[in-house]
């Protein structure tokens, strides 16, 4: 019997769930380690995602979770300082093209050291790591070779399956469950470089605010967890886009249409993606500046938030006028040349 915090067991952990009690931070994090160390059972594991679920995760479950899914990862030693992350959920359900992915290149090229962590496609067709493969980029770099690569140039691509090797332990449960659980908004929350700024885009509107407090918590010192109300992960050129703001400590919540980012607005359809060569083909055309409408814009909308919660912006509109900056002045396809042409050399040494 997996005694686990407090003297309290999985069995007696679940019950609580169940009935509708909350977890303690400490709690949770002894039950994601239960769960990361391989002693928890695929019935176990599910009953908890579940019950986790249907009760509604607080701050302190999704922290503790994370805390724990934190420290069984491997890590990538790099100064965190201004270290941006822009790693989303996913799970929207709408197969739109790598807009985070482009959006972090250019925040690359805007001067922002970004330590993009990300996976294969989870709900969409092509995920970070599929489009960035496509593109050129050799994703299986080790921590170390991450990091050379970040001192470098001032971006790496930290392929998730090879940073949290410990999840395999929940695949089968969170495979056969089908739907989303706490486990899919674990991988933002977990950096493998220790991000100290993050845009984060969330499927579920209803809790930016909470998991931008668990950021905060987490020891980052600015974010934007963004949620779209027209269902994007992403900021939005369709809709109003909620955002919760961490800065100073202090979490804010409001609205954000593309006529204040001094945007046009277009239809959802208008952003729409597909396999990775055909995402990866789109973001070559964006920073060659042969793509734009309602591409380029949704790229300008994040990568300029990007640019401002790494500090490189004093607002979200400035931020946009600066990632337009850096496509159409090139930088942001050399960056990509940089990234492509220093992981193959990474990737040539490791083999």
């Amino acid at each position: 019997m997996q005694t686990i915090s407090n003297n309290i067991t999985m069995q007696q952990a679940l019950g609580r769930l169940v009935g509708g009690s909350d977890l303690t931070r400490e709690q949770a994090k002894a039950v994601m380690n239960v769960i990361m160390s391989g002693e928890a059972t695929p019935s176990q594991i599910a009953g908890v995602a579940t019950a986790l679920r249907m009760k509604g995760e607080t701050k302190d479950e999704i922290t503790g979770f994370a805390e724990a899914m934190r420290a069984h990862s491997s890590r990538v030693n790099t100064e965190q300082e201004g270290l941006l992350d822009t790693c989303g959920t996913g799970g929207s359900g709408i197969h739109k093209f790598n807009i985070s992915t482009a959006s972090s290149i250019i925040a690359a090229a805007a001067g922002i050291r970004v330590a993009k962590h990300g996976n294969r496609a989870m709900s969409g067709k092509a995920g970070s790591a599929d489009v960035l493969e496509a593109l050129g980029v050799q994703i299986a770099i080790t921590p170390e070779q991450a990091a050379q690569c970040l001192d470098a140039i001032g971006i790496c691509f930290m392929f998730a399956q090879l940073y949290h090797p410990s999840l395999r332990h929940a695949a089968v449960p969170r495979r056969e469950l089908g739907v989303r659980t706490i486990f899919n908004m674990l991988g933002p929350l977990t950096n493998p470089a220790g991000a100290d700024r993050q845009l984060l885009g969330l499927y579920d509107r209803s809790r930016t605010a909470t998991v931008a407090e668990v950021l905060g918590e987490l020891g980052l010192k600015r974010a934007m967890v963004v949620s779209s109300h027209d269902g994007l992960d992403e900021i939005s050129i369709s809709a109003p886009t909620q955002i919760s703001e961490l800065l100073d400590g202090e979490v804010t919540t409001y609205d954000l249409t593309p006529e204040e980012l001094g945007l046009a607005k277009y239809p959802i359809s208008e952003v729409m993606g597909g396999e990775p060569a055909v995402n990866a083909a789109l973001i070559r055309a964006i920073f060659a500046g042969e793509q734009r409408g309602a591409y380029r814009d949704i790229v300008l909308a994040n990568a300029g938030a990007c640019i401002y919660v790494g500090g490189a912006a004093s607002s979200l509109r400035e931020g946009v006028a600066i990632a337009a900056e850096v496509i159409d002045s090139g930088k942001a396809e050399r960056k990509l040349a940089s990234l492509i042409q220093m992981t193959g050399e990474l990737a040539h040494v490791s083999g």
